[in-house]
């Protein structure tokens, strides 16, 4: 890197900013960690512990007031706040990363993505599930050919989770970006666009089985890309049995998969990205394909989150908007995979 180092702050300390962003950002050497934003006392504890170097404060609001003192904010805060704040933060100047899902509607994306290019300011969305080990796994495959003409894609995140959490997510509706299609959907129908091109929601099932859900926490989606390629998404939070992360039919194939990615758990763990065994996946958990009658395990990739923040980095020092490099996410992207949740929302 040739600048200084891009001065960050992250807004939100729970799962989103202490496992999917600042050990990224901690231990990429073009950033520096500068502000931690979370009112929650015993998170406030834990920022200190681990980045002793970066200023605590409260909320969102604190770091745009320091923000003559930083380049780039991390928003992991809920969807409902992404629009206001990221607007606020591009007015103040700063560059921004949006945790998805990018905002709760397509017009207000498109409307944040006109402001940041008529302000030069870098904008994207942290769609990670980009680089998950599987995920990885199956972007080689489909660039090899491997199972020839695709014709079906099958991707699930199933899981059983019969409490919720965190207490935002029990009282967030579909309007304020709560519910599983707004959450794991986001990712799989990112997974989806970016695999095999431009969709349209064929057939939808939207359905809250919690007692406490507000929103939807049971998906079933059909697509038809223009490619001619069908995919089938589900997104469960009521499974106690988990179907496949991936099952692919293709003309000379097919692959099927299993399991989670190991990089969340890894990091919640409190390991580091820059560990060893970081993003491996346990042998068993390979996938397995199929070609002529013949099966065979096929090694998973490895894991690579930190990928997003060292193409943003490269983005950023090369000029950031005026760099010919691409955004590691695109938030066209991200407005794309909105637009099919709207579609959804209309059919189902």
């Amino acid at each position: 890197m040739t600048s200084q180092p891009t001065r960050t702050a992250v807004a939100g300390f729970g799962l989103s900013g202490s496992v999917f962003h600042a050990p990224f950002i901690a231990s990429n050497p073009a950033f520096e960690l500068a502000v931690i934003a979370t009112s929650d006392a015993a998170r406030q504890a834990k920022a200190k512990e681990r980045y002793p170097q970066a200023k605590i404060v409260n909320t969102p609001e604190d770091i745009l007031a320091l923000a003559d003192e930083l380049d780039l904010i991390v928003l992991g805060t809920p969807p409902a706040t992404h629009y206001p704040l990221t607007k606020a933060a591009l007015e103040a100047g700063l560059d921004v990363v949006v945790d998805k899902p990018f905002v709760v509607h397509s017009a207000q994306g498109e409307e944040l993505i006109r402001l940041a290019a008529q302000l030069g300011r870098v904008l994207t969305v942290y769609q990670n599930r980009r680089w998950d080990a599987d995920s990885l796994t199956v972007r080689k495959m489909l660039d090899a050919g491997t199972l020839g003409t695709v014709t079906r894609f099958e991707v699930g995140m199933e899981r059983w989770a019969p409490e919720i959490a965190k207490a935002w997510k029990a009282s967030a509706t579909a309007d304020d970006g709560g519910g599983v299609l707004f959450d794991l959907g986001t990712h799989v129908l990112d997974l989806c666009l970016q695999f095999f091109g431009p969709a349209t929601v064929t057939y939808a099932e939207i359905q809250a089985r919690r007692p406490q859900e507000s929103a939807d926490d049971d998906v079933f989606l059909a697509l038809r890309h223009h490619s001619g390629v069908v995919s089938h998404v589900t997104i469960n939070l009521n499974s106690h049995l988990p179907g496949p992360r991936f099952r692919i039919l293709g003309t000379e194939g097919g692959f099927v998969k299993f399991g989670a990615d190991p990089q969340e758990p890894y990091l919640s763990g409190g390991g580091l990205p820059t560990d060893a065994e970081y993003g491996v996946e346990p042998a068993g958990n390979h996938g397995t394909l199929e070609l002529n009658g013949q099966r065979t395990t096929i090694p998973t990739e490895r894991g690579a989150y930190q990928e997003f923040y060292r193409l943003l980095a490269e983005k950023i020092d090369d000029g950031g908007t005026g760099s010919a490099l691409p955004l590691p996410v695109d938030p066209a992207d991200s407005v794309a995979v909105l637009m099919l949740i709207e579609q959804a929302r209309s059919r189902g």
